[in-house]
């Protein structure tokens, strides 16, 4: 595994969920990690990536740091595609979630236009139209980025660098914010196009959250053989961890992250990793870091880890 750093916040900040791959690695993440994956997997790290800040929401696109967004894109696309390269799994550490369309882009790079697909662990759908968003972060609307939706004011040069996903190849676990994107009136839930799995339905449901995860991953390995799992930490619950920008009423527990998980990465076939969100200004005794790092060795499931990818790839 190699942890990569892309210290990028789509509110076009330095601090908060920007600093979040900095205060992890001083808590103690990577030294956790080699611990839970022993020396079958060896643990390295590859430093941050290169990004952009810029508080300006440009007018045509209605995103927030346009330029620092390219910029993450560009560069955690080549970074997962070196390290998918060099046969090792890359642990993509956020900022928050608009990191993920160059992670899925450098794998597709490696792995195959049409070979991968995504497992969405989030407290929210990230599929706001930009004009439609309150705040114009990208982190508001990049899963509908990925499924094609909104693209159509995006400069040429950034929407090149998007991956489009089958939608046969994605589901989405643990949103909470249907409400809100009820109110809206015209905005659609992901729920017509893809499986989503609520938060409450995770919690209530006596066959368990790991059975979800396993069932959403039969899904989507039906359709391809690699996969990305993405965990917005935002799906926890406040009482779990309160260190993140946009707080809502209900989420999982840690265990229930950590069944969900274990459960996916009990499937062969994923690629990468991406965990966001994390705000360490809102964590100034470092609790909601030390829970981060109790639960990162939920990501060490052997049975999931990534191999080289196949001959001929590029």
């Amino acid at each position: 595994m190699r942890v990569i750093g892309a210290p990028f916040s789509s509110a076009g900040r330095l601090d908060h969920e920007a600093s979040a791959p900095e205060a992890l690695r001083d808590a103690g993440l990577i030294e956790r990690l080699r611990a839970a994956f022993g020396p079958e997997e060896p643990v390295t790290d590859g430093g941050n990536v290169a990004v952009g800040a810029s508080a300006v929401r440009d007018g045509s696109s209605g995103l927030r740091s346009l330029p620092g967004l390219e910029a993450v894109t560009a560069s955690t696309r080549s970074a997962v595609a070196e390290t998918l390269r060099d046969g090792d799994r890359p642990l993509v550490l956020g900022g928050d979630c608009a990191i993920l369309p160059g992670c899925l882009r450098g794998a597709q790079d490696v792995l195959g236009d049409d070979q991968v697909g995504l497992l969405f662990i989030d407290g929210h759908e990230d599929a706001w139209p930009p004009h439609e968003s309150d705040t114009g972060e990208a982190a508001d609307s990049e899963l509908g980025f990925l499924l094609g939706q909104h693209r159509e004011q995006l400069p040429a040069s950034l929407e090149s660098q998007f991956p489009v996903l089958d939608d046969s190849a994605v589901v989405a676990l643990g949103p909470r914010d249907g409400d809100e994107i009820a109110s809206a009136g015209d905005v659609p839930s992901l729920a017509e196009r893809i499986p989503l799995i609520t938060a409450r339905q995770l919690t209530i449901d006596e066959a368990g959250t790991a059975w979800h995860a396993r069932k959403a991953l039969a899904r989507i390995r039906a359709h391809t053989a690699h996969w990305w799992l993405h965990i917005d930490l935002d799906v926890l619950s406040s009482d779990a961890l309160d260190a993140v920008s946009y707080p809502q009423p209900g989420g999982l527990g840690w265990n229930q992250l950590g069944e969900l998980a274990d459960a996916a990465l009990g499937e062969p076939g994923c690629a990468g990793i991406t965990v966001c969100v994390y705000d360490p200004d809102r964590d100034p005794d470092g609790t909601g870091a030390q829970r981060i790092l109790d639960w990162a060795g939920s990501l060490a499931r052997p049975t999931g880890r990534c191999s080289k990818p196949p001959d001929g790839r590029t």
